[in-house]
């Protein structure tokens, strides 16, 4: 809502885009397919902000001209209008407006196909589109070293069965896995349109208390009274990552410095953002689930030391799953989520696919459910189509009191479908899918604090 090395001062540089913000992040993703949803290679956006963010790293400059035959000034003319971008976002203070996903990947489009054209400007977005998803790090060099490697899980809405956190991110939602269970859940802020979160899978390794700042050389640091390449201490109000941050590969982090209005919604670049308040509850559990001994007193007395910035490695490695799910069969319901980023998912034929994976034809639906669910789809797409006017139940008025009448139906139905197209997430319950799908959220912190959920009645159209 995204400097010596890409894995230090690249991270830093887009989470640091603003004093609460992050990074950056964003491309044009491709049609979706018949019932097989894009890949996450496939479907991450770039923006001008997140190539702005890629070339601060020397590898990606070097790949531009081996496998695309760049020249410097190709390069160049590509790094100005990156940068401008940022620029022009950030004099405007637009870099932490919603926008839109889908003008901003086309902008990047059109411009570095002015730069380069078309041919190239396909093979270096499908390039940035990869190192965007690596997150700048690299398999292992042998065979047994890639075995060991995480993967990415198969299918919708699929339930790890190991240690692992799940974000998905038009849900605002990130989940905890110890051993295949789920143990917490998080409502966070995500990256803004501009600069998205990256999609795929990341790694979690080391837990950061009370992290530095260093401002990269990018010109929107010229207005931030820090100089690019200074180190910002921990611990001052000019550092915007708060007490604890979890680096999950350039150039994102899971971090804290967010006020519980923006958990929810847009709030970083390139990010996962939290409360201070959830991101040490989440240290813990990070701690717990990758049986990494860090006990509350050695948390307190590193957090205690604003100053002093402390790392603990993890134990155990631990996969991030970075998803982007607007259709999810939760629990026994159907949760559909607004397609923030603009990449059409929320069409029948992603419908019927996450069906199938749970299970369930969409044909075998009955008529209502069907009708409910592509009603909702269409309200929460990125391209919603005009519905028909319902027709009132009293067709041809006999008196005034029935045009009244028929006209309070056609008042109280447009209101309905402003209401709909106004909601985040709209959940549907269905007798189907009652015992399927993915698991409810378990001890939800939404920011002000962490929620007991327990069992509770079908919900419909939830704002």
């Amino acid at each position: 809502m995204m400097k010596p090395t890409f894995k230090a001062a690249l991270i830093i540089m887009a989470c640091g885009l603003v004093l609460a913000g992050c990074q950056r992040g964003a491309q044009n993703p491709p049609p979706v397919a018949a019932s097989t949803p894009p890949s996450a290679t496939e479907a991450v956006p770039i923006t001008l902000p997140v190539l702005d963010a890629l070339f601060a790293d020397e590898a990606f400059k070097t790949e531009l001209k081996s496998k695309l035959q760049l020249t410097d000034e190709q390069i160049n003319a590509l790094r100005k209008v990156s940068s401008d971008e940022v620029a022009k976002l950030r004099k405007a203070n637009a870099e932490n407006q919603a926008g839109s996903a889908e003008v901003s990947r086309n902008n990047a489009i059109e411009s570095i196909r002015a730069v380069v054209g078309s041919e190239k400007a396909e093979q270096l977005l499908a390039l940035a589109r990869e190192r965007w998803n690596r997150g700048g790090e690299e398999l292992g060099t042998t065979a047994a070293a890639k075995d060991a490697e995480p993967t990415l899980l198969k299918g919708p809405n699929a339930v790890p069965k190991d240690t692992r956190i799940v974000v998905n991110i038009p849900a605002f939602r990130m989940d905890v896995f110890a051993d295949g269970a789920l143990i917490k859940s998080y409502k966070v802020g995500i990256g803004y349109p501009q600069f998205p979160l990256p999609q795929g899978l990341r790694k979690a390794q080391l837990i950061i208390f009370n992290p530095t700042w260093t401002p990269p050389d990018s010109p929107w640091v010229d207005s931030m009274n820090v100089t690019p390449g200074e180190v910002i201490e921990a611990g001052s109000k000019q550092n915007p990552l708060g007490p604890i941050k979890i680096p999950i590969g350039s150039p994102s982090l899971i971090h804290g410095g967010k006020p519980l209005s923006k958990i929810g919604t847009f709030a970083s670049h390139g990010c996962v953002g939290m409360t201070n308040a959830q991101v040490k509850d989440f240290a813990k559990v990070l701690a717990q689930a990758s049986n990494t001994d860090l006990s509350d007193e050695t948390m307190s007395a590193y957090l205690k030391k604003r100053t002093k910035t402390r790392v603990v490695k993890l134990d155990k490695l631990v996969p991030v799953e970075l998803r982007y799910e607007t259709i999810v069969i939760e629990d026994g319901k159907l949760h559909l989520y607004r397609d923030v980023y603009d990449q059409n998912t929320n069409t029948e034929n992603n419908l019927r696919a996450v069906l199938q994976a749970n299970g369930v034809s969409f044909d075998d639906l009955s008529g209502e459910d069907k009708t409910q669910m592509l009603e909702a789809l269409n309200a929460l797409s990125s391209r919603p189509k005009k519905q028909p006017t319902a027709k009132p139940t009293i067709a041809t008025p006999a008196s005034a009191a029935d045009a009244v009448a028929a006209a309070n139906e056609r008042k109280a139905e447009a209101e309905r479908q402003k209401k709909l197209r106004s909601q985040k997430e709209i959940v549907i319950a269905v007798p189907t899918l009652i015992g399927k799908g993915y698991p409810a959220p378990v001890n939800l912190d939404s920011g002000a604090g962490p929620q007991v959920i327990a069992a509770t009645a079908p919900v419909s159209n939830k704002p």
